[in-house]
């Protein structure tokens, strides 16, 4: 059985575009105007994708279960268990004493609580982002930042906020790979592409989060340390993906940048500290430790980040993965056509039902975590009590991601993603700065960079050839686009509210960074346009 994707089910492009947006702005109405639980709204998005996929889109029944199955196995199997791992690292670096020295150690660099989320949300989280992404930046920075004395719905707007110009290179260049296999533009073009977009937006964002944390006039009295941050990411990321290659652009970026911004707080000093009341009771600034207590307490998250870049590594990969429990998802693999003119013939969609959790991301912190807690010689029992605690914390968490996530397969195997992200390639002279607004929509839409770029590469494509501007400009722009909607997915809000302990909340974490969103969404599509239009001589390969 085969079913043919209907990109115009009520003959009308807009009132079709309409359609298509209803689950996602029910889910949006019951959190932010029911102001519901999230799982409540996830459920309720959830259901109503189930009857506009039905009754207006005409998708058998069949299809409709397999997609839902899909999706709330990915749910549970790629970001749930990240979760479950992410808490639990933290907990077991918190319970093993290791932490106390880790925000000695980060408060000995400087006191500033400004100057620490620079340290901990940017470069740390820009490090665990190219190392195996899938909402770890947030999780583990989100806890961190808690730790040192952050409030946590600060600590879950900046870590949303801080994730976003590394998520084009996220999971060892996985996103850029992405849409190399479904443009079949060479890598290295895209991969450039992508380098001559973003390093501006990684130069200005340390400045960014710290006016958004505590204004411009506590901003601009250390300026200085963050137009460094910036400025070594920003120089480092252009360098990396236009002269080297795309899968270690954010590892090598953050590690300059860390490792730059550390030696210049060891000569410059901000005249005003801002410390938090967690800091400045403590008195952590006066406690020092010698390299290997201090090497000691980070080796949970250095043991861990290790692991996730060997689990992310291919040929490791590839010797862990069993063939046997990567399977076609039932009832949904091949029986689902993409149609013209998203493809240039008829395709059918892949669907893989992927169980085996050893490759997963979450299994190499999983394994991390319970390392460093038998290194610091806690028993078997206290490691299982910390992990089941974990547990039974996140549990209602577990049904938002898996109605969300069933929400989001639904929509795309019943092309209503689709839909919207058609009507944004009817704008003519004007589709540089929407089509980059496509991408922006493909992660709000999917959760991830890859997954809109393998939604809407090749409808990018196809569209900047019939518009007259270049492929590669807008292929990229999908994914450099993208990345501003990474904050806004309702995964990403849960990962964020979770982690930083704000269940109940997801709606005000979504307003306080919805409008950062759509200004770096639109401040790309300018930029892009610039270089359609203004100057295409900086596109690779020619315009």
């Amino acid at each position: 059985m085969t079913w043919q994707q209907n990109y115009d089910p009520l003959s009308w492009w807009p009132l079709s575009t309409l359609a298509a947006a209803v689950p996602v702005v029910t889910l949006f109405f019951v959190l932010l105007v029911l102001r519901r639980s999230i799982w409540m709204a996830s459920l309720a998005g959830f259901l109503m994708a189930i009857a506009m996929a039905s009754f207006v889109f005409g998708m058998p029944s069949q299809l409709i279960a397999g997609a839902s199955l899909s999706g709330v196995v990915f749910g549970f199997t790629r970001i749930a268990w990240l979760i479950i791992a992410s808490l639990f690292l933290f907990h077991v670096a918190v319970e093993s004493g290791q932490f106390q020295v880790m925000k000695e150690s980060i408060s000995g660099l400087s006191a500033d609580r400004r100057l620490q989320v620079i340290l901990i949300a940017f470069c740390f989280g820009a490090f665990l982002e190219g190392t195996g992404g899938g909402g770890a930046p947030v999780a583990i920075a989100g806890s961190f930042l808690i730790g040192l004395g952050v409030p946590p719905f600060e600590a879950a707007v900046l870590c949303l906020l801080a994730n976003t110009a590394p998520v084009a290179w996220g999971g060892v260049g996985n996103p850029i790979r992405t849409l190399e296999g479904v443009t079949n533009i060479d890598i290295d073009l895209l991969n450039a592409m992508v380098g001559r977009i973003l390093p501006p937006f990684s130069f200005i964002l340390p400045t960014w989060l710290i006016v958004t944390m505590a204004g411009w006039r506590r901003a601009l009295e250390v300026l200085p340390a963050l137009l460094v941050s910036g400025g070594s990411f920003a120089a480092m990321q252009f360098y990396w993906s236009n002269y080297q290659e795309a899968g270690l652009v954010d590892i090598v970026s953050a590690i300059f940048s860390l490792l730059v911004t550390v030696v210049f707080l060891k000569f410059w000093k901000p005249r005003n500290l801002m410390t938090s009341e967690a800091n400045a009771s403590a008195d952590t600034a006066q406690t020092t430790h010698s390299l290997s207590s201090v090497l000691k307490a980070w080796s949970p998250f250095i043991v861990t980040s290790l692991l996730i870049f060997l689990w992310s590594y291919s040929a490791f990969n590839q010797y862990l993965t069993n063939k046997a429990l990567n399977m076609p998802a039932p009832w949904l693999s091949g029986s689902v056509l993409r149609m013209p003119p998203v493809v240039a013939e008829p395709v059918p969609e892949v669907a893989r039902l992927d169980l085996n959790v050893l490759i997963l991301p979450g299994t190499a912190v999983f394994f991390g975590a319970v390392l460093s807690a038998f290194l610091s010689g806690m028993s078997f029992g206290r490691v299982a009590g910390i992990f089941g605690r974990t547990c039974r914390q996140l549990l209602p968490s577990m049904l938002a991601i898996s109605c969300m996530v069933g929400l989001a397969y639904i929509t795309k195997y019943s092309g209503m993603d689709t839909v919207m992200g058609l009507s944004l390639t009817r704008t003519g002279w004007a589709y540089p700065f929407f089509g980059t607004l496509l991408g922006w929509l493909g992660v709000a839409l999917t959760g991830t960079d890859a997954g809109s770029n393998a939604l809407f590469g090749n409808l990018q494509k196809v569209t900047a050839e019939q518009v007259g501007v270049s492929p590669v400009l807008m292929a990229s722009a999908n994914s450099a686009g993208g990345v501003m909607g990474k904050m806004i997915d309702a995964q990403s809000i849960l990962v964020a509210s979770t982690a930083c302990k704000l269940s109940g909340r997801e709606a005000d974490v979504f307003k306080a960074v919805i409008y950062h969103s759509i200004a770096l969404a639109c401040l790309v599509g300018l930029l892009v346009t610039t270089y359609a239009y203004v100057c295409p001589w900086i596109i690779p390969g020619g315009p």
